[in-house]
């Protein structure tokens, strides 16, 4: 006799649906669209719901919780003004390939098209940011719904997925039952790499005698860091990492020649420039990667080995493409190399004549600044923060100036643990984010690398943050200017600051204090080990620390637009071409 399905409210197939499938922590908004899901959310102990302060924070908290723990991160918000404002936290992980499945609330489904209270047409303004999006028009296919959302989220390149759910379909009821698995005959992602291809490239990157390692976001997004270092280490070539790749190689190994890109080092981007192969793994050669397209790589063949097609030759032609998880493809091509290892031997001495070369690049010191200054160098604060968590903490940052000083300065040498908006570059992703991997790993030391301008976006979630008890570090790196766009002023308009001066700032010492936690102001070098040393110490504590930096400090090195890898400005002072 077959089992008597049990019979369930929409809501309480949502909470249900998400226990089966394996959350435990779910970040959101309460709304009257959705107050039927938070009833049957109150009425069990399965998923956790917390309660963000605004649904920005809700998505950028999901967001840094899946870049940390591989997992989706899942969401819940209201519809009409709770829709709209997830909207740049759907953005930010869709640039970003970071699987996210976000429930919207809608309005019921006889008033959807009459501008009901609180509606907005989610589908329409969600779909150019989501790998797919969901409207329930039915509570009979919510469940399987809600596992598609789930399967699309997480499977092949990774990303996005809105459902929205009318708050009628919530009130409905019908049989139990959630999917083991699901089959979606028009999306069937492409796992294993074609076997001639990968034989192709195999012999291609033995022929090389310039070789560079170009590996990105993908890398680590497909589980494959132990695979790529096992590659790299093989051919003994140089690698270098994207801004979103950090980590996916340890960054303290010798044969790391550090970012590339837009401020990557003189080495990385000048090897790039001169390499004869290229193999790129699991990135999308965008635009602060490439510099000008007419100048980028001009003497290489290139391997481009991404799980996405339409990734492949979109931006740079290839000449070996292969279509596949970076995991399998690199774990084939592993095998080959093994099998193979007798012709390295071949290029050996010129392999070595390339080294030399990079080595001698790497002599310019690109990174090299002002030690000796008592006034805070913001590199200085990022350099002691790794010296004194060992390399091992989790690190989110915001975007600017501060976002690159921890992209050079904090060395990781372990994949997710540094997490940032890289695509969108969204100011104020970094406290929300950093919340969420404090959710996820609660014995870990999680640090925020932050800009004044951009906490103060978010910075509502540091009541949050005291609610569920995340004490994260919080780091500002405090020019009283937004950095980045003040850089770009004196280099490009002629020093005319157009309002990236931040007056009236809070005092965030007082800030701090009155939302439950600890403040630090430091306004000399000689006290940031101190005030970092205390910050770290207190465990159960959030702890703000205001650094008081150099005003006038740029990010360097720095490929301006229009120009290639080999254009770089290494400081004010010097420029090399």
């Amino acid at each position: 006799m077959s089992k008597k399905k049990e019979i369930l409210r929409g809501a309480e197939i949502f909470c249900r649906a998400l226990k089966d499938e394996g959350v435990k922590h779910l970040f959101g908004y309460p709304g009257g669209a959705v107050l039927h899901i938070y009833d049957a959310l109150y009425k069990q102990d399965d998923v956790e719901h917390i309660l963000v302060r605004h649904e920005q924070g809700a998505t950028h908290a999901a967001d840094g919780y899946a870049r940390a723990t591989g997992k989706p991160g899942v969401v819940l918000v209201t519809s009409g003004p709770g829709a709209t404002n997830a909207v740049t936290g759907i953005a930010t992980a869709h640039m970003d390939s970071i699987p996210l499945v976000v429930f919207t609330g809608q309005v019921p489904r006889k008033m959807i098209g009459n501008d009901a209270f609180q509606e907005v047409d989610s589908i329409g303004i969600t779909r150019p940011c989501v790998k797919h999006n969901f409207l329930v028009k039915d509570v009979k296919v919510l469940a399987e719904t809600i596992k598609k959302a789930f399967y699309v989220a997480t499977s092949g390149r990774p990303g996005p997925v809105v459902v929205d759910i009318p708050k009628d379909v919530t009130a409905d009821s019908c049989s139990y039952e959630y999917p083991k698995n699901i089959d979606m005959r028009s999306y069937r992602p492409v796992i294993k790499g074609h076997p001639g291809q990968i034989k192709r490239a195999s012999k291609l990157i033995l022929s090389a005698k310039k070789p560079m390692i170009y590996s990105g976001g993908g890398v680590i997004l497909g589980e494959a860091s132990k695979e790529l270092t096992k590659f790299t280490q093989i051919l003994n070539y140089p690698i270098t990492n994207t801004l979103m790749g950090l980590g996916a190689y340890p960054a303290t190994d010798k044969q790391f020649v550090g970012m590339l890109g837009m401020h990557g080092t003189y080495e990385a981007n000048m090897a790039m420039h001169n390499c004869d192969v290229l193999i790129a793994i699991g990135a999308r050669f965008d635009d602060r990667v490439t510099g000008d397209l007419e100048k980028f790589c001009p003497y290489a063949k290139i391997i481009h080995i991404d799980v996405d097609p339409s990734s492949i030759a979109k931006n740079v032609p290839v000449d070996v493409p292969i279509v596949g998880d970076v995991k399998h493809v690199l774990k084939d091509l592993n095998e080959i190399l093994k099998s193979e290892q007798d012709k390295l031997q071949v290029n050996k001495n010129e392999l070595k004549s390339w080294w030399d070369k990079i080595h001698e690049w790497a002599k310019i010191d690109c990174l090299k600044y002002d030690r000796t200054s008592s006034v805070i160098k913001p590199q200085f604060v990022v350099e002691k923060l790794w010296e004194l968590t060992k390399g091992d903490a989790y690190v989110t940052s915001d975007v600017g100036q501060h976002q690159m000083w921890a992209a050079q300065f904090y060395k990781f040498d372990k994949p997710r643990r540094w997490i940032n908006s890289g695509g969108l570059g969204t100011m104020g992703f970094g406290l929300p984010a950093a919340m969420g991997v404090k959710l996820a790993f609660p014995n870990e030391t999680v640090a925020c690398i932050t800009g004044e301008a951009s906490l103060v976006m978010c910075i509502q979630e540091l009541s949050t943050c005291l609610q569920y008890g995340t004490p994260v570090k919080i780091i500002i790196l405090n020019n009283r200017y937004m950095g980045m766009v003040r850089q770009w002023q004196e280099f490009f308009y002629s020093g005319r600051y157009s309002h990236s001066y931040m007056e009236a700032l809070p005092d965030f010492v007082k800030m701090a204090e009155s939302y439950g936690h600890m403040g630090i102001r430091v306004e000399k070098s000689s006290g940031v080990e101190n005030a970092l040393k205390e910050a770290l110490s207190m465990k159960d504590k959030t702890v703000i620390m205001d650094f008081i930096t150099d005003q006038t400090e740029n990010v360097y090195p720095m490929i301006a637009s229009g120009k290639g890898h080999h254009e770089m400005h290494l400081s004010s002072e010097r420029e090399l071409a």
